[in-house]
């Protein structure tokens, strides 16, 4: 377990684990190339990752806000759902014969855009750790 020291943090994390997860989709797509009548899944990150942000910055900008004009009126309820990445058939590509419709030139190009995503990702995560290390050892130095 680890400690988040931001929440900006949090969502860095939880994006690491979204790429993590669209790899091996991506992996799977690519060694099921001749699986017959097998369909290319992928994850909606973009808008995974835009309802993860607005769960931990509590910022529902896209939710309307209820009136409440009278003390009578109901309060309304929080949502208690865990945000998760939407799974999706990816089936912009014509079939083959067999059915199958992956294109390993889409997938090797997705997974390419993956992983520099990801390792863009752990740059900023590993650059924040530098800023909060240096900080505290700098103010061990005051001491």
């Amino acid at each position: 377990m680890s400690i988040e020291i931001s929440r900006s943090a949090q969502l860095a994390t939880w994006a690491l684990d979204v790429r993590a997860q669209r790899q091996k989709l991506i992996a799977s797509n690519i060694a099921n190339a001749d699986t017959p009548y097998y369909r290319p899944r992928d994850i909606d990150f973009k808008d995974a990752l835009a309802k993860k942000r607005a769960e931990i910055f509590k910022d529902d900008s896209k939710t309307l806000k209820m009136a409440k004009t009278d003390k009578g009126h109901l309060q309304p309820q929080e949502q208690t759902e865990s945000v998760q990445p939407t799974l999706y058939f990816r089936d912009g590509h014509m079939a083959r014969n067999d059915g199958n419709s992956v294109d390993i030139d889409v997938e090797t190009t997705e997974m390419s855009k993956n992983s520099v995503m990801f390792n863009a990702i752990v740059q900023a995560k590993r650059k924040e750790s530098m800023i909060f290390k240096s900080v505290i050892e700098a103010s061990q130095k005051v001491n």
